[in-house]
């Protein structure tokens, strides 16, 4: 299911029935900002996710000092395109914010090309990104923030067995490893 992969320049990927994750590394994340369509083009897909642009460009940004100085811990601090099989679209993207903290806690975010709503893509993303994160050595729980009025993501969280366990200006979501599953 995952693998170093040569398609995508040896970015570390996960594997779903219709999917590829690929988790940019500290150079692909730098040329995503600066030339995303040679990025496209060393990846053999095209990007049709989340436009990078103002809030987001921002995130972005700001995420490619920790991938670049965290070395092995990268994964938790970088970017992952989620490439259709079929078309070799890259959907959307999927992230940590962190890596997990003293509690096994880290929180995943997520986004989606407009086109692509409603078919599944998220669901599959969140749920293999969910799987691997829950099998690496001192994890506990995934979390995830919403907007109250997103339905649409609070039922890919639930869809993927996350439960809402606080509600205010933003919803927070968790989902915890199976007991008895190693830590």
């Amino acid at each position: 299911m995952d693998q170093i992969n040569a398609r995508f320049e040896g970015a570390f990927t996960l594997e779903t029935e219709r999917l590829y994750l690929a988790a940019l590394t500290a150079p692909q994340l730098a040329l995503w900002l600066e030339n995303a369509s040679l990025l496209e083009e060393r990846l053999h897909c095209r990007y049709g996710g989340q436009p990078l642009e103002c809030f987001f460009r921002r995130i972005v940004s700001g995420q490619l000092p920790a991938v670049q100085q965290a070395g092995d811990a990268c994964l938790w601090h970088t970017f992952w395109w989620i490439i259709d099989k079929k078309d070799g679209e890259a959907v959307g993207t999927i992230d940590f914010k962190n890596p997990p903290n003293n509690r096994g806690e880290t929180e995943i975010g997520y986004g989606l090309g407009e086109n692509r709503c409603g078919r599944g893509c998220m669901t599959e993303a969140v749920r293999a990104l969910c799987a691997w994160a829950l099998e690496q050595p001192g994890v506990r729980c995934i979390l995830a923030e919403t907007e109250p009025a997103n339905t649409a993501s609070q039922n890919v969280l639930r869809r993927c067995g996350f439960v809402r366990f606080r509600s205010g200006e933003t919803d927070w979501w968790k989902r915890e490893r199976c007991s008895g599953t190693p830590q």
